[in-house]
């Protein structure tokens, strides 16, 4: 397929794919193995790390049909085996657990503490989770003269991003799976190789547990071939997307020709409200603590979260110290090879979002934010042999408005936007002066005041302080963040219909 490509991964992974997985085998694309392909390059720079095959609507259609017809099965199933795979496969990603961080390492730059557990990890304990909602879910329920009934909504499309790409694609597939509908996967081009180490742990699983092999499909190609042919499909029943908002619009208006149900996890630009000491208004308990937890979340993956609180609202008292205590931080915090453990930033992901970092960063000076710590690496912060690579320093800006570029989109990399306010009743206005409205943060001393703060953020998710990451609980956006919630029981019921049996 194509020329051999030099990989940074071990040779026992197997990275240049020919094959799309359809109906429980792997199959050549209609144009042949020879076709047209999309290289994966390493965004440290080392080179290509591997390569998989360019989709086609023909291969969409291939797909859907597999899925369709392995429908009827899968959703007749009882729970024990719903439980069953669903176990299976989170036990297989464990058990592949270093082949899985390395590719991902690999081919989106995230340093191997992050792989392993934020990307791998977590997409076990994903579907792991929907095995044990299974275990005491309720299908049905009798009000008056009805019989109300919760059943499957189909074949599901399931259109997955490069930033969290395994984490991401298991919280669409395991609770679509759970709920009784089949899937067809797209990845993203710039980090596929993953989902095909997930197809083959979901090949093993359905042997074991005696499921249709068409519960889970895998295709690969762009998001304006292939995801448009699946968004658009007549027999694609509900579509699930997490990117950027334009592309939520387009997938929005792809599905809308069927009609189809819609989820949609979009862009944000969220943020984290440090609140002053509420009796004398002077001071912020542990405002050192308060500074680091919130730059970690802010350049945890490199600033590639689309919950990250990259907007950080400080009382005008502490401003300056908190300026400095955040520049300071910044500073130690240092750029590494993601292939290496330890705590370090990795590259931005992509070439084209490396530029659109480079550019905020740019329109943020011309606009009169202050830069006070970052901006674009030089060549003695980048690790050694890395500097084709796409780096970018802890970067934190100060004496940022609401009317500033940097304040108002998502920039989508580790750029931290400092502003201050006067008031509670400023801060919350500032919060909410968004089109976003995915996440959001509150630090105080006083959780009920916190609490108070966290109901009154137009956000899908308000962490308190140093709240931990909870995969029973639902995730979604507010506003032009998104339609919908995955995690949980409510994830859950995103593919389920609802019909009611009149008596």
């Amino acid at each position: 397929m194509g020329h051999p490509v030099t990989h940074t991964t071990r040779s026992r992974l197997d990275t240049e794919r020919a094959h799309f997985r359809i109906g429980g085998a792997w199959q050549a694309p209609c144009g042949g193995p020879g076709g047209p392909y999309t290289v994966v390059t390493d965004p440290t720079g080392r080179g290509a790390v591997g390569q998989v095959p360019d989709g086609t609507p023909e291969d969409v259609s291939r797909a859907v049909a597999a899925a369709r017809a392995a429908f009827p099965a899968w959703a007749a199933a009882d729970v024990a085996t719903r439980r069953a795979l669903l176990t299976a496969v989170a036990t297989g990603i464990r058990e592949r657990e270093a082949d899985f961080a390395e590719v991902i390492g690999a081919e989106m730059g995230a340093p191997l503490d992050n792989a392993l557990h934020a990307q791998t990890r977590l997409a076990a304990e994903v579907f792991r989770s929907y095995a044990d909602i299974l275990a005491g879910h309720t299908w049905e329920e009798r009000i008056g003269s009805s019989q109300v009934v919760r059943e499957p909504v189909g074949v599901v499309a399931a259109i997955t991003p490069w930033n969290y790409p395994l984490y991401l694609a298991a919280a669409k597939v395991a609770a679509a799976l759970a709920a009784g509908c089949t899937v067809v996967l797209k990845p993203s081009c710039d980090a596929p190789l993953n989902a095909f180490l997930l197809a083959e742990v979901f090949a093993d699983a359905c042997l074991a547990v005696g499921a249709p092999g068409g519960v889970f499909n895998l295709i690969t190609g762009s998001g304006a071939v292939v995801g448009d042919a699946l968004a658009s499909h007549p027999d694609v029943d509900a579509v699930s997307f997490t990117g950027s908002t334009a592309a939520g619009r387009s997938v929005a208006a792809a599905a809308a020709k069927t009609v189809k149900r819609v989820g949609l996890e979009l862009g944000g630009k969220s943020a984290r409200v440090i609140l002053a000491d509420e009796r004398d208004g002077r001071t912020v308990k542990d405002l050192d603590r308060a500074i680091r937890v919130a730059l970690a979340d802010a350049f945890f993956n490199s600033g590639q979260t689309c919950t990250a609180c990259t907007r950080v609202l400080l009382p005008d008292a502490v401003y300056d110290e908190a300026v400095a205590l955040a520049a300071a931080e910044a500073g130690r915090r240092r750029l590494g090879d993601p292939a290496a453990a330890g705590d370090h930033l990795g590259p931005v992901a992509t070439a084209r979002q490396y530029a659109s970092v480079l550019s905020h960063i740019e329109r943020g000076v011309a606009e009169g934010a202050r830069l006070v710590a970052g901006g674009s690496a030089p060549r003695d912060r980048i690790p050694d042999g890395l500097d084709a690579g796409h780096w970018v320093l802890p970067t934190v800006f100060a004496d940022v408005t609401g009317d500033m570029t940097i304040a108002r989109e998502e920039i989508f990399g580790p750029v931290v936007c400092l502003m201050r306010y006067r008031d509670e009743q400023e801060a919350v206005r500032i919060a909410n002066d968004s089109i976003y409205g995915l996440a959001g943060a509150v630090w105080c001393a006083d959780p009920l005041r916190a609490e108070r703060i966290a109901r009154r953020i137009r956000a899908g998710l308000v962490t308190v302080n140093n709240g931990e990451f909870n995969v029973l609980a639902p995730t979604g956006g507010y506003k032009q963040s998104g339609i919908g919630r995955e995690l949980g029981v409510h994830g859950l019921l995103e593919y389920m219909e609802t019909k009611t049996i009149q008596w």
